[in-house]
């Protein structure tokens, strides 16, 4: 399918860029995903870093937000600045951070949004960190102050961590109010525990990363009336890919969203514009 006709194109909040060395180690655990998660991941994007940013193109996104994330201490502050950088000079992209429990987390992300950082990324799952953990508050206190989004990876999926749940993040949240978040994945697998917590935090949102593609429907359906439900948040949804990361065409998502949006007559084209365009380009801070 072509990409839904949006007034400003599509703004995609979770795409992932990273260093080079870094992606293809990304990569080569999503070859083993059988092993891993037990279903195959072939990722569908794997072309240069050139040839990626012009498929971004070619879908219509016009704006992105380049993540990256640790899997252990001592990375997330290269990681940081390699994102500003990369976000600084490539079109169409935002500069974009990470964060680590770790003495050094405030230095580093003070540094990356007085630089321009339009989100942080925070993966719990593959970090295997404690968001509650003392080190993060001062950070999380940051962002808040900053009003400057997490993008925020803490549910279960695909796979349970050792401090993922949205109840744990909660906890987050209840600490720190001002604190704007965005669930990754819908806090998939526990999409109606996502929503809940929106009626409890209003400056929470969620991403639609793999949300409703026939990929994620075999391991996280969606309840029946999921586009009723998101009729009351339609404003706090924003398009989120996963891009290059996905076992599947760019269009499966943006089809998913489409279903929604024509299963309620409440949502509409009003509601694929919020999703692919105004709402991700608020949290950006592009408009």
């Amino acid at each position: 399918m072509s990409a839904p006709v949006i007034d400003g194109g599509l703004v995609d909040l979770h795409v992932h860029f990273m260093p080079d060395r870094v992606l293809r180690k990304v990569w080569a655990y999503f070859d083993g995903a059988l092993e891993h998660y037990g279903v195959e991941w072939p990722v569908h994007y794997r072309g240069s870093q050139d040839e990626r940013l012009q498929q971004l193109a070619t879908q219509g996104v016009r704006h992105f937000a380049p993540l990256v994330y640790a899997h252990r201490p001592g990375m997330a502050q290269w990681l940081t600045e390699w994102a500003v950088e990369f976000g600084t000079r490539t079109p169409g992209a935002v500069p974009t951070a990470t964060i680590w429990p770790e003495p050094s987390v405030v230095t580093y992300l003070s540094a990356a949004v007085e630089a321009g950082a339009r989100c942080v990324k925070v993966h719990v799952q593959v970090g295997g960190f404690d968001p509650r953990d003392p080190l993060l508050a001062p950070a999380w206190g940051l962002l808040a102050d900053a009003g400057v989004p997490a993008v925020v990876h803490c549910g279960d999926g695909p796979i349970p961590g050792r401090h993922t749940g949205l109840g744990v993040f909660e906890e987050v949240l209840r600490a720190h109010p001002r604190l704007v978040v965005v669930l990754a994945h819908a806090g998939m697998p526990d999409y109606v525990g996502a929503l809940d917590l929106m009626s409890r935090y209003p400056l929470l949102h969620l991403d639609t990363t793999m949300v409703g593609t026939a990929f994620s429907e075999r391991m996280a359906p969606l309840p029946h009336d999921w586009a009723e439900r998101l009729v009351d948040v339609q404003h706090r949804v924003a398009l989120g890919s996963d891009f290059p990361n996905i076992p599947y065409p760019y269009d499966e998502q943006l089809a998913a969203i489409t279903s929604w949006a024509a299963a309620d007559e409440r949502l509409g084209e009003a509601f694929l514009q919020a999703v692919l365009h105004d709402t991700p380009a608020r949290l950006l801070g592009l408009r």
